[in-house]
């Protein structure tokens, strides 16, 4: 496997405690359909109102996958290069309900840098806070990114 030529942060001059710039993500129904489209699943409770509340949701909600996939660009807008994370992985604490409404849901999420793991390697452990609508919706989001 060939190393990732890292543009971003260097090893050096980053800190256990170095926050990266926080983003917002916007969800509406139609980014669902979309993304939908392009992973291939179609579960009715990512775009029919009716049939998540009939299994017990307050509504239609995002994938889980979508919503890790836009944590991590916090990691990734920040390096410079997605392929300097060389491990990733969440919980999926509380579902993004995303309302019919025009406005839809906004996922917001954090980042520190909780560990640098290995000098010859430069890694560090990025720990993620994701939240929407007031509630954590991962819960132990971690990456381990290469920096320069």
């Amino acid at each position: 496997m060939a190393e990732s030529t890292v543009t971003g942060p260097a090893y050096a001059d980053v800190e256990v405690g170095t926050q990266l710039p926080p983003q917002s993500f916007p969800v509406r129904r139609e980014t669902l359909v979309r993304y939908a489209g392009a992973s291939g699943d179609f579960n009715p409770i990512h775009w029919n109102e009716r049939f998540a509340r009939e299994v017990g949701l307050p509504d239609v909600i995002a994938h889980g996958m979508f919503t890790m996939a836009q944590a991590v660009r916090v990691v990734t807008d920040w390096v410079g290069d997605p392929g300097a994370v060389v491990d990733y992985g969440v919980r999926f604490t509380k579902p993004v309900v995303v309302p019919d409404d025009g406005v839809g849901a906004l996922v917001e999420v954090s980042g520190k840098v909780a560990a640098k793991l290995d000098d010859t390697h430069r890694t560090v452990r990025v720990d993620l806070t994701a939240t929407s609508a007031g509630q954590k919706v991962l819960g132990r989001a971690q990456a381990v990114v290469r920096l320069a």
